[in-house]
């Protein structure tokens, strides 16, 4: 009841807002009108988009939520004139403020919307503005006659110079420039960056856009454009990488760079120390992709900023060329890499109270880094952390009278592919992170005492190609080994007689593991455009991922001809997994503007057991509901099938599964200051792959399981810091597969049944 009338109140609020739009004009002064509404007109053609446009507007509108409601300019037209109490400031900040029509800026507009149309080859467009007053508010129109374009007929090369021209036909199949399209000068820009990134790509460091010319010939009366692409001089230089150079620590002026610095070489690089080698030069020599003999190469430089980059005991990068004198044909750069330190070690210090009921506790943690062990900036991390807990009660039976926990995790992580027998070429190509990590935790529990080991070797690597960012992660080796030293008697029986998910999970069990992980998104980091207006069209995000356990471990058991014991084999005298698993999740987020926007999002997985196991361990299972899920239902109080879960605190250990399917689509719109608003629908399950007795109902079968697909909607708020996002969402049951459960919620909704709040961090996909 308390929350039907939280949202009641919530509604009203944002009614009063709406209303608010009523009295838009508040703060408008006399002899000024608020720009109302903006419309841009183009006449019947196809191949203009006039949604594009907008962008070249010097003045639009205050914007509207859903395309009707002005909150930013409805909170501020809240505030009084008094500006010096405190809650109209607030509104004020909070809000947004009139947009007053300017007539010098649609005069702007109209000039900025006919340079556009030009420079798509739209050469006789036309562009006039209507304006139109209604009381207080104005309202602008603009009329733009495209015209007849200009086409491209034929593309011709003038280069003179032979090895310039062999290159650029050598990439001819990549060129933007056909017969047939627009005389659209932001495809020739474009041309210009493809070709001087090629070329600065081959030897000709001092290449830029501007040395590249296009001229257009046009005959009276046609529309048909002779485009020829020239170079403004007939002689260009390659340059060859004569020395590379490594200032280490960037401390000393370059006046005296050579004389007060210890010097080392190494293979094809000079390392110049300051007041101690703290870098080893073989790590240096790996991290370098430019090499002294070879042509200089843009990409090659941007590889050794990006290898360099990784170092964790390095600040500040700079890499600087300068001219070495030429021959007849052939010019050489000098090549300075200055690094400065960064702070070697770290220590940080966690300390948080508890209160359970009126048990007492603590929990201490411990982290330590070192960014350059070996001096060869490999990350050292170490973590530890205590748990106590003090518990009343009687104790009779049991043995432990605390909650006491001891976890620790030791972590070392090299700046490139560590294998034995691998060429320095081979490492440089995969430019991949080591990572080696070991874990304990012991437990003690009033009723049980249990230790957790775990150790990992992987390889991460991460590239930037084609405007897409791609990360792999391939897991070589990862054990987890969970061991249950000292119980009450018949404590595994007591708490799972018959179920054995339950009782894995407590009982000892050995998981030894292989993995691999892709994944690939071609989203902009923040900042990275110049242009502030620009919005990206759409952002595509792929995860794929797949692990196998047990196999092996199962061939030496075959191979040494191990007795079975119980049916199973087992190391240590411990049961150990086999199964193979695979993920994959796909997101499209389609921006209509820099303000609104619509995500999708499918996900699917499978785990398979076989071999040594009949059933994946239960962390590896999938799960449904919860904040990233159907949001209509808790974090694992969903599923599988049709199951039907009686109390959500017991039956959470069966509501897991082997086959996970996920739906969402979700509207997304910043409402006002960081306030941004979220309409979404959730669908998705999970199911057993074999049938299982404390599972009823979880099994997949292709003939009824998109009748146990769950159905969910509901509304959304977030606070955009832009660093990070807060997000709650209210999710509301529309289908309910579960047997014995009300089946269509959505047509007989219940508050305190079918609505679930989620409170997490991030966007759900």
């Amino acid at each position: 009841m308390v929350g039907r009338k939280l949202w009641y109140r919530l509604a009203w609020m944002l009614c009063a807002l709406v209303m608010c739009g009523c009295s838009a004009t508040r703060h408008v002064p006399e002899g000024s009108y608020l720009l109302d509404k903006v419309d841009i007109v183009v006449d019947d053609r196809d191949d203009v988009e006039k949604k594009e446009l907008y962008n070249f507007l010097r003045q639009v509108p205050n914007h509207k939520v859903l395309g009707f409601a002005r909150l930013q300019l409805a909170t501020y037209s809240l505030s009084g004139p008094d500006s010096t109490r405190w809650y109209n400031r607030m509104l004020r900040r909070v809000g947004q403020p009139p947009v007053l029509y300017d007539h010098e800026l649609t005069d702007a507009s109209v000039k900025q919307l006919r340079l556009a149309m030009v420079n798509r080859g739209f050469t006789h467009a036309t562009v006039s503005a209507d304006t139109l007053a209604r009381g207080k508010r104005m309202g602008v129109v603009y009329h733009i006659d495209a015209g007849e374009p200009h086409v491209v007929s034929s593309v011709g090369y003038n280069v003179p110079d032979t090895t310039l021209r062999r290159i650029i036909a050598t990439h001819s199949r990549a060129s933007l420039l056909r017969p047939g399209i627009l005389l659209d000068r932001n495809v020739l820009d474009n041309e210009r960056t493809r070709v001087t990134r090629l070329l600065r790509n081959t030897g000709y460091y001092d290449f830029t856009r501007d040395n590249i010319v296009f001229d257009a010939d046009t005959v009276a009366g046609s529309r048909g454009v002779d485009l020829t692409f020239r170079l403004a001089s007939r002689k260009f230089r390659r340059y060859v990488v004569r020395n590379v150079t490594y200032v280490v620590d960037n401390d000393i002026d370059d006046g005296t760079r050579d004389a007060l610095r210890d010097t080392v070489r190494y293979r094809d690089i000079t390392v110049l120390y300051g007041k101690d080698r703290y870098l080893r030069p073989q790590v240096l020599d790996e991290m370098c992709y430019i090499v002294p003999g070879k042509l200089y190469s843009a990409r090659e430089v941007e590889r050794t900023y990006e290898a360099l980059g990784r170092l964790a005991v390095v600040k500040f990068i700079n890499i600087e060329l300068e001219s070495a004198g030429s021959t007849d044909d052939t010019s050489f750069l000098d090549a300075y890499i200055y690094l400065a330190r960064n702070k070697k070690q770290n220590v940080s210090v966690e300390v948080e109270g508890t209160n359970s009921e009126g048990d007492l506790g603590f929990g201490v943690g411990l982290a330590y880094q070192h960014r350059n062990i070996a001096k060869g900036s490999e990350l050292l991390s170490a973590k530890f952390r205590t748990n106590y807990e003090s518990l009343s009660g009687d104790f009779e039976g049991l043995i432990n009278k605390r909650y006491t926990e001891y976890a620790g995790e030791i972590g070392i992580t090299f700046p490139k592919f560590e294998c034995p027998f691998l060429s320095k070429s081979f490492k440089q190509r995969l430019l991949a992170s080591t990572e080696f990590t070991v874990s304990a935790n012991y437990q003690e529990r009033p009723e049980y005492t249990r230790v957790i080991f775990g150790t990992a070797w992987k390889w991460k690597w991460q590239q930037q190609r084609s405007g897409f960012s791609r990360r792999q992660t391939f897991d070589l080796i990862d054990i987890n080994y969970v061991r249950l030293p000292r119980s009450t008697i018949n404590f595994i029986d007591e708490i799972a007689p018959e179920n054995p998910l339950l009782r894995y999970s407590y009982e000892d069990h050995f998981i030894m593991r292989m993995g691999y992980t892709y994944s690939r998104t071609n989203r902009r980091m923040p900042g990275a455009q110049v242009n502030a207006r620009y919005v990206q069209p759409y952002v595509t995000t792929l995860r794929v991922s797949g692990e196998t356990a047990g196999n092996l471990l199962y061939g030496i058991s075959h191979l040494v001809r191990q007795h079975r014991s119980d049916g199973v084999y087992k190391v240590l005298g411990i049961q150990y997994a086999q199964y193979v698993k695979g993920e994959a999740d796909f997101t499209y987020t389609r921006n209509f503007s820099h303000r609104t926007s619509l995500s999708w999002h499918t996900g699917l997985g499978i785990a398979f057991p076989y071999g040594n196991s009949t059933m994946v361990p239960f962390e590896k299972r999938f799960y449904a509901g919860g904040a990233n899920g159907v949001r209509g239902w808790g974090v694992r109080t969903l599923g599988p099938g049709s199951y039907d879960a009686k109390n959500s605190v017991t039956d959470f250990i069966n509501q897991c599964g082997d086959i996970r399917l996920d739906l969402s689509l979700e509207f997304r719109a910043k409402l006002f200051w960081v306030i941004e608003g979220a309409v979404f629908i959730d669908a998705g399950n999970v199911w057993t792959i074999r049938d299982y007795e404390n599972q009823p109902g979880g099994l997949f079968r292709f003939n009824t399981f998109y009748k146990q697909i769950a159905a969910a909607y509901g509304l959304g708020i977030r606070l955009d810091f832009t660093y990070f996002l807060l997000r709650l969402d209210l999710g509301m049951k529309a289908h309910n597969p579960a047997m014995n459960q009300e089946r269509w919620p959505i047509i007989h909704p219940r508050w305190g049944r079918d609505a679930n709040f989620h409170f997490s961090v991030g966007y759900p996909f």
